[in-house]
């Protein structure tokens, strides 16, 4: 005869009170990946926060790096033609309508407080889903034969080459920075897409950033 299936284990009186604070929908998927457990499907969602902790600090480390490494070379584009102005500030620079209007709401945020404004905080205001998409086939043969230069050790000069890891990085930040789950993505392969990425820009920033890493220890413990 077919056993009887155990039943789950009820809850804890905190899990419980943690559990009625979430919305069934956000809880759903966990426990649909649980089989209903919801103290399995608890510890899935709480291992979801910390392997997002996890990737969150060498994504930050990564898009500061990966900004400046983009704006020296633009920097460098405007200084090889000549032009005296910012490359955010000129007109010549074939950037984007949501670029141009990217780059006022980074001027605005700061400004704030009235005082002058140095081009590195407007830099550091420009998010980054600006950086991911000036690395969009659109600035294909305008901006990034400059850009490619922020990349020296990539395998190749082709665009898809960087574009494609970054692509992948913004999405999975743009998830984290929501609380949305990311359990479910190929989280190894994400971890790679950081390091090859921070690898193409400077080996040796690429190693410092994986050395304090806790991704791989975190993936190991995934419930």
């Amino acid at each position: 005869m077919p056993s009887t299936p155990l039943p789950s284990p009820q809850p804890s009186p905190a899990e419980t009170a943690v559990i009625d604070l979430l919305s069934a929908a956000r809880f759903a998927p966990y426990l649909a990946a649980r089989d209903g457990n919801p103290t399995a499907a608890l510890a899935l969602y709480r291992w979801n926060a910390e392997v997002a902790a996890a990737f969150f600090e060498p994504l930050g480390h990564l898009e500061v790096v990966l900004r400046n490494a983009m704006d020296t070379r633009l920097m460098r584009r405007q200084q090889r033609r000549g032009r005296s102005a910012e490359w955010f500030d000129d007109g010549a620079v074939p950037l984007s309508d949501k670029a141009r209007a990217d780059i006022r709401q980074a001027r605005q945020r700061a400004q704030r407080g009235g005082a002058a404004t140095p081009r590195g905080k407007i830099i550091a205001e420009l998010g980054f889903g600006f950086w991911r998409f000036l690395l969009a086939r659109q600035y294909q043969t305008s901006l990034w034969p400059d850009l490619a230069g922020a990349f020296p050790h990539a395998p190749s000069r082709a665009l898809t080459v960087v574009e494609d890891p970054v692509r992948r990085l913004h999405k999975l930040r743009n998830r984290i920075a929501h609380h949305e789950g990311i359990w479910q993505l190929p989280l190894a392969a994400r971890r790679d897409d950081l390091h090859h990425v921070l690898t193409f820009i400077a080996p040796d920033a690429a190693t410092w950033v994986a050395g304090a890493s806790r991704i791989d220890a975190v993936l190991a413990r995934r419930p």
